[in-house]
């Protein structure tokens, strides 16, 4: 192999192309077992993003369960998850078109079981002893504010609904136990998200799946309980934070018990219905997964010696994690690997890729190694992020340069960036272009208590977090610090619009559908998040003052570089002519800016040949503000002011 060619950063060549980032990737979610077959759910792109549940059977033959056109995918909370539920191989799916449950059995086509009406349902889970379906049901027949309950519905006899408790904001999590005599779930009220404070609790269920002699078992305003599970014996375990970490417990004979506390997460935000991060090998025997320092683990917890061993495996990224006797289901990523639909033999420690989101590979010689950092922040804090270094097995930067930084603020806010194979960051890595995937305060998967330093402070916490992981690499020598750019898309657009509107640490910009005036989005959301701003900011309009103050709009005079904006024309939730009252800003001010549209699109871009386009066009603009060439020709975009 050829020495690595000296050449400028940013001006290298790159097997890891637009057409390649923007090309088709299956989503794989809601992995599900049901004897020995394993079920999950396939998010695919050529179908325009139709969701089909995916069935492999014992033989090892995969085989689409769900025939087109029929897309399973609820629309409860807006966000989903819990599209299906299955048992016996019959299957119960929400349509995304029309919103009913339908019934599919071995051998036939879907047949609605709910009726056409303005209802949605998530979560579901079927009681075979009765023959009735627990679920949630978001009610938005009526007028005025969608109402939220967990309902029966029986599987013969048209799909008569009952029912079984209403009268709380939320609900989730129904899950009957192994005997079937007693249903535990989930509920919370406004102001409240999942992550803040839920409530977990129990009834007893009579022969005709009605239900009395309900009582909470755990939670509160101020205490997360994330995914009930009864055990095979017939305990009751979950996750909760009361100490400020999401860690396993179980009830029995009316008390609570800690299996393994631990500072780690075991629980996650509940922003889609179903997550799944633990389940049963046996009485005495968990699988779990959970995050520490940033990073995904899987391990056993024996429920009687409370012992915790991890299992050593090459993914960064878990999740729903189900369980077998002997074996494991779950999906998994790593930095070098695509997210996969993975089983591990408990015994052997065996691994079998069962379906990887993309079959195209990049030679690791093209990809670069993430690393967690850990960065001082305001308030003597500490903040964390991925940090990726240049990466392209062809080249090496010149000696006496330093690399530009690409700063990347998550959406959510209360998400989390993992270090997964991503080809929209090694776009830039392979290239020579330094990238910070900032977890900033507010983030998940480090804590409550890290969690909460974005409460009330959103737009200064994640802001000041981008601001000093770039400010702490330049001064480590990491990266040119008269190159740093910031980049974000919705949440993160709105991090990145108040980064480059109230502070001063950013050369360029690119904000992606970014979220330029909190009121309009106070005032227009769903049910479920119409709350969230009381939190994040204040109680809307009584503290409209914050959100003035925080809103990039109205302050654009404050913009001192460069920046360029890409929007979606039919975007509803951030309307264009809030973009359209930056760009004006900044060109006003003399400052390059470019701008660009794209028809059809909403909030977020879906077609290939527009992320293909968005990708290239602020490459494009990056290499002109920062004075690099590059390697391609790409389309050029119309940059104001350069």
């Amino acid at each position: 192999m050829a020495l690595p060619s000296v050449t400028p950063y940013g001006s290298w060549k790159s097997p890891i192309t637009a057409e390649l980032v923007a090309g088709a990737e299956v989503g794989l979610e809601q992995v599900k077992l049901d004897g020995d077959d394993i079920y999950w759910i396939e998010r695919r792109p050529e179908e325009s993003g139709r969701k089909v549940i995916v069935r492999r059977s014992a033989d090892g033959q995969v085989t689409d369960v769900t025939p087109p056109p029929f897309n399973a995918r609820t629309r409860v909370h807006e966000y989903g998850g819990g599209d299906y539920a299955v048992s016996q191989g019959t299957i119960l799916f929400s349509n995304f078109s029309d919103q009913r449950l339908y019934i599919q059995t071995p051998g036939s086509d879907p047949s609605p079981l709910t009726p056409a009406a303005n209802v949605r349902y998530a979560d579901a889970i079927i009681d075979r002893r009765r023959n009735l379906l627990f679920s949630v049901r978001e009610d938005h027949s009526r007028n005025g504010e969608v109402i939220n309950s967990l309902v029966s519905i029986g599987l013969n006899g048209g799909g008569t609904e009952n029912v079984l408790v209403s009268g709380n904001d939320f609900y989730s999590s129904p899950r009957v136990s192994p005997d079937g005599s007693r249903l535990a779930w989930l509920t919370w009220n406004h102001p409240n998200m999942p992550w803040d404070g839920t409530e977990l609790w129990i009834g007893k269920l009579n022969e005709d799946g009605s239900m009395d002699e309900m009582v909470q078992v755990a939670g509160g305003p101020n205490e997360s309980i994330f995914q009930p599970e009864w055990s095979p014996d017939g305990m009751l375990y979950f996750v909760s934070d009361r100490t400020g970490w999401w860690n396993i417990y179980r009830w029995g004979d009316d008390k609570i018990e800690s299996l393994c506390p631990m500072d780690a997460e075991f629980g996650q935000p509940q922003w889609v219905f179903a997550p799944a991060l633990y389940g049963f090998a046996s009485e005495r025997r968990i699988v779990c997964s959970y995050t520490k320092n940033g990073r995904d683990c899987l391990a056993t917890l024996d429920t009687s010696t409370r012992a915790l061993n991890d299992i050593e495996l090459p993914f960064t990224a878990i999740s729903q994690v189900r369980v077998a006797s002997d074996r494991v289901i779950f999906i998994g990523a790593s930095s070098t690997e695509p997210t996969s639909v993975v089983s591990l033999d408990l015994a052997t420690k065996k691994l079998e890729m069962l379906r990887r989101s993309r079959e195209m590979s990049v030679d690791a010689g093209y990809l670069a190694n993430p690393r967690g950092i850990e960065f001082p922040t305001e308030g003597g804090l500490t903040a964390h992020g991925h940090f990726y270094p240049p990466r392209n097995r062809d080249y090496v930067g010149p000696t006496n340069e330093r690399p530009p930084l690409l700063v990347m603020s998550h959406g959510g806010p209360t998400s989390a960036s993992s270090a997964s194979l991503k080809y929209a960051i090694q776009y830039w890595t392979s290239r020579g272009i330094a990238v910070l995937d900032v977890n900033y305060g507010g983030s998940s998967g480090y804590g409550r208590e890290y969690r909460e330093r974005l409460k009330g402070q959103w737009g200064i916490v994640d802001v000041d977090d981008c601001v000093n992981g770039a400010r702490y690499l330049t001064k480590v020598g990491e990266v040119d610090g008269n190159r740093l750019a910031i980049r974000g898309g919705s949440a993160g657009g709105y991090t990145t619009l108040s980064a480059l509107t109230f502070r001063d640490a950013f050369k360029a910009g690119a904000s992606h559908y970014g979220i330029s005036d909190l009121e309009a989005l106070a005032k227009d959301t769903h049910k479920f998040e119409s709350r969230y701003l009381d939190g994040l900011i204040g109680p809307y309009p009584q503290r409209r003052d914050l959100y003035v103050k925080r809103s990039p709009i109205h302050f654009t005079s404050r913009i001192a570089c460069p920046m360029i904006l890409f929007q979606g024309l039919e975007d509803n939730v951030v309307p264009p002519n809030q973009a359209e009252k930056m760009v004006e800003a900044v060109r006003a001010n003399g400052l390059p800016v470019a701008y660009l549209t794209f028809k059809g699109e909403q909030h977020g871009f879906r077609k290939a040949e527009n992320i293909k386009r968005v990708l290239q066009a602020e490459l494009y603009f990056y290499s002109k503000v920062f004075g690099f060439k590059l390697a391609d020709p790409v389309e050029p975009v119309k940059i104001e002011n350069l």
